[in-house]
């Protein structure tokens, strides 16, 4: 009796292990889009950082990501439960606060231009490396705040793909989304930005013989690459903000959601079709943004009158 209990305990695990695999799979196929887009995002978050610290600030970015994960998970699971009806209202903030985000950032990149910070002599012998310091840990609290809308995006999806199955399937499946979502982003975002740093050795290698000549190629075209490469992200990685965020502010508003599609629907191809709705998408962001970011600066305004 005992050795049929035992049997039937690991086919009753196997079981639930093979639904959650089957569940995971689905996930992360609609979850894929949104982790493109995190890559993109966190990769140019890293932009500019000193080369020596590139690691240390995905590290710690990747630790806040984490944190999110523990912090959004229970909250995902409990609103669901509890307050169904609160889920999109609260997505549809996550994304009005991208599409701030991104129209705040090309703001002050084309437009406004922030005054040199006065620091105190007193304080430090190195003033540039307190400036230096004091960007990586704006750079770092940016990229964790962008992650946690992304990452609620994403388990809010995976919850929708699993709603109806048990409450401990429901669990295991967001964990292992947030798990394979964090490690796999951020092992990505470690490696691209220390491309260049393997471009440098492969171009030094001082082997004389084929291989070594293949090597040295191969690294300066890294070289070369590298740069295009954080360039080319920098640029996915806003316009993400206001694709990601727009589209979640259209789902959330039936008319709008409505209207692109069948705008999208008349151009009877799939591509053509998948295209206009992702513009019409990131319009619709750019456009929430700098509404958010008018008034925003409006409401300081009359707040310092």
């Amino acid at each position: 009796m005992a050795g049929a209990s035992l049997l039937t305990l690991i086919d009753d695990i196997a079981t639930i292990l093979d639904d959650v695999s089957v569940m995971t799979k689905v996930a992360a196929k609609k979850t894929a889009g949104v982790l493109g887009d995190d890559l993109a995002l966190n990769a140019q978050q890293v932009n500019g950082v000193n080369a020596d610290r590139e690691l240390p600030v995905v590290w710690a970015v990747a630790k806040g990501s984490l944190l999110n994960k523990v912090i959004l998970v229970p909250t995902a699971l409990a609103i669901s439960a509890f307050l169904p009806w609160a889920v999109t209202p609260l997505l549809m903030l996550g994304g009005l606060f991208l599409c701030f985000e991104g129209v705040e950032k090309l703001f002050h990149q084309w437009v406004a231009h922030a005054a040199p910070a006065h620091l105190n002599p007193a304080q430090t012998t190195n003033p540039s490396e307190i400036i230096t310091q004091e960007s990586e840990q704006e750079k770092i609290k940016g990229a964790i705040r962008t992650d946690f809308v992304l990452s609620a995006e994403i388990i809010v999806i995976t919850l929708g793909t699993v709603a109806s199955a048990s409450f401990s399937n429901q669990v295991l499946v967001l964990t292992g989304i947030a798990l394979l979502m964090t490690v796999g982003v951020y092992g990505l975002v470690a490696a691209i930005v220390k491309l260049d740093d393997g471009g440098l050795y492969l171009a030094q290698c001082s082997y004389s013989n084929i291989v070594g000549s293949i090597k040295r190629k191969l690294g300066f075209a890294i070289l070369k690459l590298a740069p295009l490469l954080m360039k080319t992200l920098a640029v996915l990685g806003t316009a993400a903000m206001f694709l990601v965020g727009g589209a979640i502010l259209t789902h959330g508003i039936s008319s709008v959601h409505h209207w692109i599609e069948h705008t999208a629907a008349n151009l009877n191809s799939g591509w053509m079709e998948a295209l206009a709705a992702s513009l019409l998408n990131g319009l619709f962001g750019v456009m929430a943004g700098i509404a958010a970011l008018l008034i925003l600066m409006l409401g300081q305004r009359l707040w310092n009158k």
